[in-house]
């Protein structure tokens, strides 16, 4: 049986057409496996008197980059940031970025500043309100600040920390200057910020807690 060369083109269309399909089905699946976590912090994370590059955010990415790690990291931390301004900016950088994870580091400065322990507490409670209606996994960083701010302020600001991860069950990330801070040759002249040195250090301590709670999933 004589077939023409207007027959073989249009069986190789209804033949390619379905593997084209699926080839475009595949595609979203295999952009699924990737995560965005977005960072909604303060100085700590914003690379505070060191160049973006030198700051434990950017060492992060590149470290799961070279493993080829599908992680995405946004870094919305800013420096002087309390609870107050992260909620103010919370909605508009989920709806911005989508994230499918949230790394909430806030409330050293408003410790810091003294602020009011309740108003702390209920604003990290509505930060993860917002964050989990996002449908995003969250982590909450544990803050410390100074001794000096009295026992009890400073055991109720710590506290409060524990208490929000436990009503929402959420991952409590364990402060990442707790040895740090002691160090001072880790540390800016200021004694707050961690100095470019610390920063490969605290990368290191948040891809352990990090990287397998985020692959896991």
């Amino acid at each position: 049986m004589f077939v023409s060369y207007r027959q073989i083109i249009a069986i190789l269309f209804i033949v390619l057409i379905p593997f084209q399909a699926l080839s475009d089905q595949e595609s979203p699946s295999q952009n699924a496996d990737e995560a965005t976590l977005l960072i909604v912090g303060d100085s700590l994370s914003a690379a505070y008197g060191l160049q973006q590059e030198q700051g434990w955010v950017s060492l992060l990415q590149k470290r799961w980059q070279d493993d080829n790690i599908p992680i995405d990291i946004v870094n919305a931390a800013v420096s002087g940031e309390t609870t107050d301004g992260g909620l103010a900016r919370l909605p508009r950088l989920i709806e911005q970025h989508k994230p499918t994870h949230i790394f909430i580091e806030l409330g050293g400065n408003d410790g810091l500043q003294g602020h009011n322990i309740t108003k702390i507490r209920n604003n990290l409670d509505a930060l993860v309100q917002v964050a989990q209606q996002s449908d995003a996994t969250v982590f909450l960083q544990q803050m410390q600040i100074p001794s000096n701010y009295g026992k009890r302020y400073t055991t109720m600001f710590m506290e409060s920390f524990d208490t929000i991860a436990n009503k929402y069950s959420i991952q409590l990330i364990p402060f990442f200057l707790e040895t740090i801070a002691l160090n001072e040759s880790m540390m800016q002249n200021d004694g707050i910020h961690p100095n470019a040195e610390a920063q490969p250090k605290i990368a290191e301590l948040m891809d352990s807690n990090l990287r397998s709670l985020i692959i896991a999933e």
